[in-house]
């Protein structure tokens, strides 16, 4: 009989939060470390059934109904089990492999690739407390007011200068290739192994779980790039990451609003200030597996990017992302701030309140549309008229049937003086 892979179902529940996976179903309040509800499984009027964030476990007191995320969607769903793990798969961005046979030889092959990012995160923390030339990344997190605290909370460590100061750690060849497999470790194409990250700072990135799945370094000196992140590994995939969302989980409370920002430093400047809902890509665009796990938290998501040209064009492939998952209820705003400026900046500056107020004031996702689709065109004249027609409304088709919709097509058709049905 066949069955799927132990190590493919290990996978998926690593890329999976069961405190998603339960509040889609049946709504969640916070309650000290864990969440609870009402059963879903029996009635009752007190809530007795709780979910623990940190052992990716849900119990209910009442009826005694409990397990990990697979076994609720099995149960609340009615679903069988390759039905269960496809459907968390799927959500996690994970392709089902071929089913394989009762007899092969199952290998968690992750387990010790989670294993070398710890030890390397511990390492590189203890460097940045320890370390003879320590000072070089102390006085930039200083100069950059960051504090020791948010440092702990973020896991903020020191890669000094040298090319072996991780793979001299490494006691065996299996412990070397788990570092080669996981990013942390680079060989050239004469067979040398050694340090992918040198000379920075360190910021660990961290899956929905709190398990580090790869790295980002700012470099201190001169050397290119600026930022280097992990590459894609059986760990971490960029384009389904984000970093801060653990850090939402642990810290935010009444979350209603998101912001994506564009960088680990922005993340970590708004969570010292107090502003503990904030995220930021990975070295790519944001993309619908991104938005489906921020929509997954709140209805609101807030982009606040740079004005310049390279922080527009990111806020409209967002646009692009977000058009299709436009369900009735869901907002998108974008705030740009002037040139030079960027949310560290401007929190350290005037202030958490001052931004926040900014946040509230964001351009909703209509007035972004229509002022980039008619960016250039005289609207006073008819040509001007049929070429916003023609360039907003395949956009406007992107989104899901609704009210939004309608009321877009309506906005269009007043700016162009068009009749609604011939939109």
């Amino acid at each position: 009989m066949a069955r799927i892979a132990q190590a493919f179902i290990d996978q998926v529940l690593d890329r999976t939060d069961i405190v998603d996976v339960v509040d889609r179903r049946v709504k969640l309040k916070k309650a000290g470390k864990n969440y609870s509800a009402c059963c879903p499984f029996h009635q009752e009027k007190t809530p007795s059934f709780s979910v623990n964030p940190e052992k990716q476990f849900y119990y209910c007191f009442g009826c005694g109904a409990g397990g990990n995320a697979l076994g609720f969607v099995m149960d609340y769903e009615r679903m069988e089990f390759r039905e269960a793990i496809e459907s968390l798969a799927h959500a996690a961005g994970i392709e089902m492999p071929p089913e394989e046979a009762e007899s092969t030889t199952q290998t968690d092959n992750q387990k010790p690739l989670y294993e070398a990012m710890e030890k390397a995160t511990r390492l590189y923390q203890s460097m940045l407390r320890q370390h003879p030339t320590r000072a070089r990344g102390v006085d930039y997190l200083k100069q950059r007011g960051v504090s020791g605290e948010i440092a702990r909370d973020f896991r903020i460590g020191f890669a000094p200068e040298g090319w072996d100061n991780l793979m001299s750690t490494l006691d065996s060849a299996d412990d070397i290739q788990h570092a080669l497999t996981s990013g942390l470790l680079i060989e050239n194409d004469s067979g040398r192994q050694y340090d992918r990250f040198r000379d920075r700072i360190i910021f660990p990135i961290v899956n929905q779980r709190g398990k580090v799945i790869g790295m980002g370094g700012r470099v201190l000196g001169d050397g290119k790039p600026k930022y280097l992140n992990s590459p894609e590994t059986p760990l971490f995939s960029k384009s389904h990451e984000l970093y801060g969302l653990h850090h939402i989980r642990k810290f935010a409370k009444s979350l209603t609003r998101i912001v994506v920002v564009e960088g680990y430093m922005d993340v970590i400047a708004l969570a010292q200030f107090g502003i503990h809902y904030s995220v930021a890509t990975l070295g790519t665009s944001v993309g619908k597996p991104h938005l489906d796990l921020l929509f997954r938290r709140v209805d609101q998501v807030i982009f606040c990017f740079d004005g310049d040209e390279a922080g527009r064009k990111a806020a409209f492939r967002g646009m692009e992302a977000a058009l299709p998952l436009m369900e009735d209820g869901r907002q998108v705003k974008f705030l740009f701030l002037p040139e030079g400026e960027d949310p560290d900046s401007v929190v350290r500056q005037k202030g958490p309140q001052h931004l926040e107020h900014l946040f509230d004031h964001a351009a909703p996702l209509e007035t972004f549309l229509f002022d980039q689709m008619g960016a250039g065109i005289d609207l006073d004249t008819m040509e001007g008229k049929a070429r916003l027609s023609k360039l907003a409304a395949p956009y406007i088709n992107l989104i899901p049937d609704g009210v939004f919709k309608t009321l877009l097509f309506k906005a269009l058709a007043d700016r162009t003086n068009m009749d609604l049905d011939s939109l």
